[in-house]
């Protein structure tokens, strides 16, 4: 069964045609790419799906729920959760906190309890802490949960960024680009990384990626864009040996 499906999802800026009729379709629990040269739209595809753009035309269903047009956080609730190119973590905040920003989603109490600090503050805060730093642990960073976000090493950082959308509790996650930036034994080990969420949080990822190396080793299936229409779609092994796809990146 499909997690999402999108139809013939268009958005223009200023007469250009950034996407032009994209469309896809992704199962539960399958390890999807989404890869193409520099400016093909690939991250304004991202930006459609999380309701930063609306689409001039197109759908995009979610789990069976129809979510074109919805406000990010509308999204974000329905089920879908990201991270970006550029790493966007409340870095003043602690990696404990960053984690609890995602769980405000499914877990809160009123101002009033809050400012009080009635008892359900302190039930609500202390099950945020007891599920953020299990999400923590995940990801090897129970160790520094005190520690500033932006004291973190680079790679532990872009853990901590997938660890809060995780937070989010999603039905897919939609990584941008998360080994940019990294160095090999990062990147290998953010390979395993991914796939341990797929396995263990019954999780549904699309995912942007340059390495081709990651793309290859986690990746069931992809879809090429090329100037912001899909060029070719399918197993990932057929994509990557696809003569129109080589040309893509040599042209870049």
């Amino acid at each position: 069964m499909a997690m999402l499906e999108v139809k013939n999802l268009s958005i223009s800026f200023g007469g250009l045609k950034a996407v032009d009729n994209f469309s896809v379709t992704i199962d539960k629990g399958q390890l999807y790419g989404l890869i193409g040269p520099n400016g093909a739209g690939k991250t304004t595809v991202f930006n459609l799906l999380t309701g930063v753009y609306k689409p001039d035309s197109g759908s995009i269903v979610l789990d069976g729920l129809n979510i074109t047009g919805k406000k990010t956080i509308e999204i974000n609730q329905d089920g879908i959760a990201r991270t970006f190119q550029n790493i966007r973590l409340f870095k003043e905040l602690s990696v404990l906190d960053n984690v609890k920003v995602g769980l405000h989603n499914h877990h809160s109490y009123s101002t009033i309890e809050g400012i009080l600090r009635l008892p359900r503050y302190f039930k609500v805060e202390k099950e945020m802490n007891e599920k953020a730093m299990e999400l923590l642990k995940v990801f090897d960073l129970d160790q520094e949960f005190d520690y500033k976000a932006s004291n973190l090493p680079y790679g532990k950082q872009r853990k901590l960024e997938i660890a809060r959308a995780l937070a989010t509790e999603p039905k897919l996650l939609l990584l941008d680009e998360p080994a940019a930036g990294m160095n090999p034994n990062e990147t290998a080990e953010l390979m395993e990384t991914i796939r341990f969420v797929r396995d263990n949080f019954d999780m549904t990822i699309l995912l942007i990626e340059h390495d081709m190396k990651l793309v290859s080793g986690i990746c069931e299936r992809l879809t090429v864009l090329n100037f912001g229409q899909v060029l070719t779609q399918g197993e990932t092994t057929k994509v990557l040996n696809d003569k129109r796809v080589i040309t893509a990146y040599l042209g870049e």
